[in-house]
């Protein structure tokens, strides 16, 4: 698969908002190699196909913390304008990306859909890895808390700074 993205890049442009995994129109359009208001247009005429919970249009707050999250204003998302845009950025859902594939046809659509279907599992798989490791680290340290509470005690110690000299009063 020639000039497709690895799924690191394809993870950077995964966003969490409201509570989903997301991807902003600008990002898949330039992954799908189609311009970001032919997308949309394609959404818009298979509107059915995009419940809330596939595809939702941003607020102007959440834009600006989106802004801020990213630290770049790359895709000109300010109130008063949207970068060349009228509306503020639609996101998509790990489902809303699938079903664009319905809409999107081509073989470099079907390509760039396996590779961010991919991201996104490969994404879910380490978010619960680490949530396991984070559980079994809190378990061990429950578990061996008593017994080794002098050597948990002396770490501690050795990780709090030492309290700094007295200052020398100069001139006196």
């Amino acid at each position: 698969m020639t000039n497709l993205r690895s799924h690191q890049e394809i993870n950077q442009k995964i966003f969490f908002i409201r509570k989903h995994r997301v991807m902003l129109d600008v990002d898949l359009a330039a992954l799908y190699q189609v311009e970001t208001k032919a997308l949309n247009r394609a959404v818009r005429r298979n509107k059915i196909r995009f419940p809330e919970d596939f595809m939702f249009q941003l607020t102007e707050n959440e834009v600006e913390n989106l802004r801020c999250q990213i630290g770049t204003s790359r895709l000109g998302l300010k109130n008063e304008s949207w970068g060349g845009r009228r509306h503020p950025p639609l996101v998509f859902t790990e489902q809303g990306v699938a079903m664009l594939s319905s809409v999107l046809r081509g073989e470099r659509a079907a390509l760039v859909n396996i590779e961010i279907m991919r991201a996104f599992v490969n994404l879910r798989a380490f978010l619960l890895s680490n949530k396991d490791l984070a559980r079994k680290l809190f378990e061990l340290e429950n578990k061996y808390d008593a017994q080794f509470k002098e050597v948990f005690a002396a770490i501690r110690e050795l990780m709090t700074p030492p309290p700094e000299p007295p200052r020398r009063r100069l001139g006196i």
